[in-house]
């Protein structure tokens, strides 16, 4: 009376068709699993079998010499080559020479003293996520730090030895750091 074709569903073929393969090491089902840098294949029988592979095989891309490019450590040509945080650009002679070239400096400002300990300097920079800040150079001692970029102005209202540089309703600004002063004026 039914019209299905009950071969289509034989469980026993089923079982032998693995979606993403079986575990060398045991022989269990290998499946998609999470960790916190992302998905990965592991063993169904964790933890008796520890065994997981990536989930996407990366391939492998061949470093670009770069013409008329010199080492100025070793002398042979850079090249750019791709790195766990992007590409860059580097000596071809790695591992005998690990040079790196760097990014051309921000231009630099004068010197700002230190609001807080009047000993260090603030200085620019990085935290891990790439944002940049400015601490006291005399860290740890001192933990003074801005977000923003400071002028070597004193505030008019408090006395504050630093403003900042702040960016409101698309104008640049100058402002008070400090929480209890209100003060802000259009930059010169």
């Amino acid at each position: 009376m039914s019209k299905i074709d009950h071969q289509l569903f034989r469980t026993h073929e089923h079982a032998l068709e693995r979606e993403y393969g079986i575990c060398p090491q045991c022989g269990s089902e290998l499946m998609v699993r999470h960790g916190k840098h992302g998905p990965f294949l592991g063993c169904q029988s964790y933890p008796t079998c520890e065994y997981h592979r990536p989930l996407v095989e990366k391939s492998i891309t061949e470093d670009e010499l770069l013409e008329e490019t010199a080492c100025p450590q070793c002398g042979r040509p850079l090249a750019l080559k791709s790195g766990r945080y992007g590409f860059y650009i580097g000596c071809s002679g790695y591992p005998a020479c690990d040079y790196i070239a760097k990014d051309a400096p921000a231009p630099t400002h004068a010197p700002i003293r230190c609001p807080q300990c009047q000993q260090g300097e603030l200085v620019e920079r990085t935290n891990r996520f790439g944002k940049k800040f400015h601490a006291c150079s005399h860290y740890p001692k001192c933990k003074y730090l801005l977000n923003q970029q400071p002028i070597d102005e004193p505030c008019p209202d408090c006395g504050w030895a630093v403003l900042v540089e702040k960016k409101v309703r698309g104008k640049k600004v100058l402002s008070c750091p400090q929480r209890l002063c209100k003060y802000q004026s259009e930059p010169v």
